[in-house]
C-alpha cells in the first residue's frame, strides 16, 4: 500500500513522503491516526499543489525577515527614563520598551519576544541589542538609555 505521510513518523518517514507500507500498517494505523493517506494520483497531486504553495509562502516570508534584518541592522534607539545614584534606573527597560521605542522612531513593527535581553536593562549608557528575527537572522541594534531631565 502507498501512502503520502501528513505527519513525521519516528523510524518509518518524514511528513511528504510518499512510502509503500504494509496494508494493515496503514489501513489500521497510519490512515485512522490521520498520520498518512493513501497514494492515488490525485491525491499526489494535490499534496504536491499544496506543498509547492507552502515552499513558495516560505521563500516570500524569509525575503521578508531579510529585508527587515537589513533595515533594523545598526539602527539607534534613545530611550530616556528617570535615574539616581550611581546611574542607576528607577524601573527597569524591558523588551516591550524597546520594542516600542523602535516602532516609534523607525516605523518597524518587532514583536518584543524576538528581542533579546537577558535580563532588564537598570543602568543607563549603550547597549548592543540583538533581535532573532528567524534561524539565522540576527541583526543587532543599538540602545542608548539616557537620563529624563527633571523639572
Amino acid at each position: 500500500m502507498k501512502v503520502i505521510f501528513l505527519q513525521d513518523v519516528p523510524n518509518v518517514a518524514k511528513a511528504g513522503d510518499i512510502k509503500e507500507v504494509a496494508d494493515g500498517y496503514g489501513k489500521n494505523f497510519l490512515i485512522p491516526k490521520k498520520l498518512a493517506l493513501l497514494a492515488t494520483p490525485s491525491t499526489t497531486s494535490t499534496f504536491e499543489t499544496q506543498r509547492r504553495i507552502r515552499a513558495q509562502k516560505q521563500r516570500q516570508t524569509e525575503s521578508e525577515i531579510n529585508e527587515l534584518a537589513q533595515q533594523l541592522e545598526g539602527k539607534e534607539v534613545i530611550l530616556k527614563a528617570k535615574a539616581g545614584a550611581k546611574d542607576r534606573l528607577y524601573g527597569s527597560i524591558t523588551s516591550a520598551d524597546i520594542a516600542s521605542e523602535l516602532q516609534n522612531a523607525t516605523g518597524l513593527v518587532v514583536d518584543k519576544k524576538k528581542i533579546e535581553l537577558d535580563e532588564p536593562i537598570r543602568q543607563l549608557g549603550s547597549y548592543e541589542v540583538a533581535i532573532k528575527l528567524g534561524k539565522d537572522v540576527v541583526p543587532k541594534i543599538k540602545v542608548i538609555i539616557t537620563e529624563k531631565e527633571t523639572e
